[in-house]
């Protein structure tokens, strides 16, 4: 088949797990035969340009915010446009406050879901069109439901079936300013009906979004996320120290300073003086000042030399960082609809620790690679953290089963399979 992946890049600057699930199904797809375009839109995804690297990025984050807010910039020449659109100046914005974050762009995400009849409607004409040019396409799959102002153009220019993923599409949305909430919602709820097919990663966020969106169970279809096993080293954790690790980006809704908490308090505790902790993930602008705290906090507690902060999250350096650990915790505040960090994790026999919320129960029972733990404090995080790593049997245990489960239930080479019935059936 020929499909058509639209994505919004992250720009490298930190662990994207959406990123990241698309580009492995990108990866999973071409490899079972089929022919795969990805189309980045909004800022590159760095650790994938061999892939994209005579692909233009569509609707260059710079470019359309400074269209929105300025008029002045939608009659500007040609060469402004590939200035404002070239890599280095994303890459910039990409590192910058509040690239990524969704307060201060509730305007753009309106203007985005009218689609034609928002201010980027000639960029919506130029992706349409080079995509009519370069893809002949027999599905188009959209990356998340905040996209879907593309899709009434995309059918009527391309006539192709058009599938939408669905992932924490609540976290951006709720983020942003109130008066804003529900129009986006109303708005996403409205041009679901050009879409053939949803894809929750999911059963949790299948049930979040029916709601939030009012749509019916039968459109929204449950496929998990995946990961390709040989893809990971697996090391057994008695050959390891008893290192925590935390891999996601470093903020307060990820619950980062969650993990530092109890890792300040078990190292308060007898017996876990070799314990240390090591955090990657990478983070944006807008996240600075709140890790300048978090470093402090370490500093004051004197456990600057306990502490690792791991540079590398991609590619080699991401399996490094799983060498190292033998637990890992992302305490998200609010849960998430799936969370591509505990594949990779259970994968390299990592087994994770994660708070009752979101889909995390639902990943964790199936996979059994890991436990939860409630309420989701430092305090209760401590207590689990403490109990796992003083039975190193259990330990043992938790890592072959987060290796086996992610191998019978989240074997992208399965659910690519999955994947593709759905693009063929909608093709017919």
């Amino acid at each position: 088949m020929n499909i058509v992946q639209i994505i919004p890049g992250s720009g490298g600057s930190f662990y994207c797990g959406n990123c990241l699930r698309d580009s492995k199904y990108f990866v999973a797809l071409r490899e079972q035969g089929h022919q795969v375009i990805k189309i980045p839109m909004y800022l590159p995804i760095f650790s994938d340009e061999r892939d994209i690297k005579d692909i233009p990025v569509f609707y260059g984050a710079v470019s359309i915010y400074l269209k929105q807010l300025y008029p002045i910039f939608r009659k500007a020449p040609q060469w402004v446009e590939g200035l404002l659109n070239s890599k280095p100046l994303l890459k910039m914005a990409a590192s910058m406050a509040g690239s990524t974050n969704a307060k201060g762009l509730e305007e753009m995400t309106v203007s985005m879901l009218l689609g034609e009849d928002g201010k980027q409607q000639e960029e919506l004409e130029r992706l349409v069109d080079w995509m009519a040019e370069h893809c002949k396409p027999d599905v188009v799959h959209i990356s998340n439901a905040l996209l879907l102002g593309l899709a009434h153009r995309i059918k009527e220019r391309l006539n192709v079936p058009i599938v939408c993923s669905l992932q924490d599409e609540d976290v951006w949305v709720d983020a942003m300013k109130p008066v804003f909430r529900d129009q986006i919602w109303k708005l996403m709820s409205e041009k679901a009906k050009d879409v053939d097919h949803f894809i929750a990663v999911s059963d949790f966020f299948s049930k979040v979004m029916q709601q939030r969106m009012d749509l019916p169970a039968e459109r929204i279809q449950s496929l998990y996320l995946g990961v390709d096993p040989a893809d990971y080293n697996y090391i057994p954790t008695q050959d390891k120290g008893r290192n925590i690790g935390y891999i996601s980006r470093m903020c307060h809704e990820n619950g980062f300073d969650i993990l530092v908490d109890a890792f300040i308090q078990l190292k308060k505790k007898m017996g876990f003086d070799d314990v240390k902790l090591v955090l990657t993930g990478g983070s944006t602008g807008a996240d600075t000042k709140y890790i300048k705290g978090i470093r402090k906090k370490l500093s004051v507690e004197r456990l600057d030399d306990q502490v690792e902060f791991w540079e590398a999250f991609e590619g080699e350096g991401r399996q490094a960082f799983f060498n190292k650990v033998s637990v890992i915790s992302v305490p998200v505040r609010n849960g998430e609809a799936f969370g591509m960090y505990l594949l990779e994790s259970m994968a390299s026999g990592v087994p994770v620790i994660q708070p009752a919320l979101g889909a995390f129960p639902e990943i964790v029972n199936l996979s059994g690679g890991g436990i939860i733990y409630e309420p989701n404090t430092p305090e209760a995080l401590c207590e689990a953290l403490a109990g796992l790593l003083s039975d190193s049997e259990k330990l043992n245990s938790l890592s072959l089963d987060a290796r086996k489960g992610i191998e019978i239930s989240f074997n992208i080479n399965d659910h690519v399979k999955e994947m593709t019935e759905v693009y063929e059936s909608l093709s017919k």
